[in-house]
Formats: structure tokens, sequence, C-alpha cells
């Protein structure tokens, strides 16, 4: 079988030749050597060798945003600080400190100032918050008071499809969206986003409902000009535990995330909900809102779950993707490491089942790929192999 066939068959619960193996991050992001940005780590010739294992013997799941992709500006360009309706309320200023990259927004609305900052260092390819830009219940409520035609976007599939028409046989596009939880939690430090999703409910939902106007739409167009293709929901793990009891799901995600996956579905799509760390309470909720995937299913310590229990309980209904955790794919000895994968590959396969892509839970995101990182990665390719 060809990767793309691999892959969708199964997403449709039909029989492979062999599990698919995906990289998850490296071979879905882009991730441009040849970029001259002082900031690509993955110019580093460390990463070379990665990125060619990926490209050359994965199952390629390209994750893109119809959205991400048209409307990207360099770091250093104002243009999106200086157009359209946001630059009414928003400001945003960037510059370099110390080497790092940091961005300040400012949001104007209601008599209320409210600043937010992010830092980028040059050795890490993560985006660190240090200021959240909302801060308490009255932040929310001037918030509240931005027109929906700030939120607007625009949306454009035809790089999904240029890539699609590049990947040919070699893999799939997943489209890859946050869902409201995520557009709403991460405006907020975590002890800030926990007390009023907790405390102030009816408050918390009027800011669901806000950001889910313009993401349902967004789901609803996209399904519709691109159908029948794999999409990643990430957010609803704010509303697992420890962070939320497992009842908030329900309220948080099922709510909203649920008409998402209609619409996915409407079009012939698959839906998989990623959620990190600890999933047992939230499972049952996951499938009954319709999803078809599941990821990364971390093993504990990091989650609570066996996968061997997942396929069990949930196999019928959910694809698994996982579960490598990424600690041990850069930390792990060799044989222990091949003994994890080995594990991985009989738990998320054994009896009957929907489907199962081996996968780890993140990927290195350092200047730096260390030679025990790339051969544990290149053991994950030879176990499926030879399976």
């Amino acid at each position: 079988m060809t990767s793309r066939e691999r892959l969708m068959a199964t997403l449709e619960g039909r029989a492979v030749d062999r599990p698919a193996v995906s990289f998850y991050e490296v071979g879905g992001l882009t991730m441009d050597p040849s970029d001259p940005d002082p900031f690509n780590i993955y110019r580093d010739p460390s990463w070379q060798p990665l990125l060619a294992l990926a490209e050359e013997r994965t199952d390629l799941i390209r994750m893109r945003s119809p959205v991400r992709a048209q409307s990207h500006q360099a770091w250093d360009s104002p243009q999106a600080a200086s157009e359209g309706p946001r630059s009414e309320f928003f400001a945003i200023e960037r510059y370099l400190d110390r080497g790092c990259r940091i961005t300040r927004t400012t949001l104007t609305i209601a008599g209320r100032v409210m600043t937010g900052l992010t830092r980028r260092d040059p050795d890490v390819d993560t985006v660190w918050t240090a200021e959240h830009l909302l801060k308490s219940p009255e932040d929310v409520g001037a918030y509240l008071q931005l027109p929906d035609e700030v939120f607007a976007e625009t949306i454009d599939v035809s790089p999904l499809i240029e890539e699609e028409k590049r990947l040919g046989e070699r893999g799939i596009v997943m489209v890859d969206t946050e869902d409201p939880l995520c557009a709403a939690a991460t405006l907020f430090s975590m002890e800030d986003f926990t007390i009023l999703a907790m405390t102030q409910q009816d408050l918390f939902h009027r800011l669901l409902e806000k950001h889910a106007r313009f993401i349902q739409y967004r789901t609803e167009q996209v399904a519709r000009q691109f159908p029948g293709r794999l999409w990643r929901i990430y957010g609803p793990e704010f509303a697992t535990q420890p962070y939320l009891p497992p009842h908030l799901f329900d309220e948080y995600v099922v709510r909203y995330t649920g008409p998402m996956i209609e619409a996915i579905h409407r079009s012939g799509g698959f839906a998989r909900v990623h959620i990190h760390g600890r999933i047992r309470n939230v499972l049952n909720s996951v499938v009954r809102m319709g999803a078809d995937a599941i990821d990364p299913i971390e093993p504990p310590p990091q989650g609570d779950v066996d996968l061997a229990f997942v396929r069990t309980k949930y196999g019928k209904s959910l694809v698994l993707f996982g579960n490598i955790e990424i600690a041990d794919v850069e930390s792990a000895e060799p044989d222990r490491f091949e003994k994890i994968v080995r594990k991985a590959l009989a738990d998320g396969t054994r009896g009957p089942g929907r489907g199962f892509v081996l996968m780890p839970s993140a990927c290195p995101y350092g200047r730096t790929v260390s030679a025990r990182t790339l051969r544990n990665y290149e053991t994950m390719i030879r176990c499926v192999e030879d399976f």
C-alpha cells in the first residue's frame, strides 16, 4: 500500500498491510532548512537526517491551516498590526530583547487597556507567553464588546490543495484547527482560566460563544471546500483533569467542539481530537461527540490510561494515534526504547479495532538533535516495517 492508501484505510477502518507511522510535527509542520532566518533551528546539520527520515520513510500527515497559510506575516512585518478592523483595538509591537524576539499586544476597549507579551528564544522553536492578555472578569467583559468583524478571517484552501498534489501518494493533508475552548483559554494564565471557568461559568460560556461563531463558520466553509479530509482539533485538554472536573468537559468541549465535528462529518471528513495528559474520565464524552480519532494517548505517568485499555474499550470507535512519549524518544536507552515501541504496536493493534498509527506525543524543539534521538526515531521505522 502507498502511504496515502494506508492512512485512508486506517481512518475508514479497513485492513492495512502494516500500521502507519507518523513523526507528528516532523514531517507534519513546515520545517525548511533553507530558510536563512537565524531563528530557524532546522538549519542545523543535526536536523537533516531526521527530516530526511520523515520525508522518505514515514506516512506523511501534513498539518495545515487555511487561515495561517493565507495570513502569515514575517515576524518583523508591521502589516499584520496595521490592517483591518483589528487595528482600531489592537496594537502590536515587535522587538528584539537580549537576543529574543518579543511581541507585545495591547488591547484598548471599553475604557480598559490590556497587554500580553510573548517571547521566542533563538535556539528553541516555541513561543513562551510571559504575560497573558486577559487577567480578570472585568477584562473578559471588555473583550466581549469587541465587534465580530475583529475576528473576521480570510479562508483559502488552495495551499492545502497544492500541498496535497505535491504529496501525491506519500501521505495526506490534515486540516489543523483550534476549538473555541483553546481560543478562550489561551487568553489567560492557567490559574486565571481555571478559576474563571469553574466559578463564573455563564461569563465563560459567553466568551466561548463569541469564539465559536467564527471558528464554526470557518469549519463549515473549509469542510465544504476541502471535503473528505482528516482534521486535528486541539484545545479539549484544557477541560481535563487536573485543570477542570469531567462534567465541564461536556459543558466546554462537547457543546462547542461537537458542532465542529458534525460539520466535518457532513463533508465526509474525519475529526481527530488532540488531548494531552489525563483522558480516562473524558473518553466517553469524546466518543459521544463523534470524534473519529484521538491523539497522543500519553502513557502513564504523563497520562492516566494504558493504550491497551483504550484499544479494548474504545478501539472500535476511535482510530488511535500514539503513544510514544517524546521524553522516551529523546532520552531512553535504545534497547529500552525498542521495547516501548514494540509494546505500543502490540497494544495498539491487539484485537478488533478501527485502526492505529504509531506516533510520538510531540517532537524535539531545540536546535540540536542528538544521535540517540535520531537512533530512536529510526527504531520506530524499523519496528513498524518489521511488524
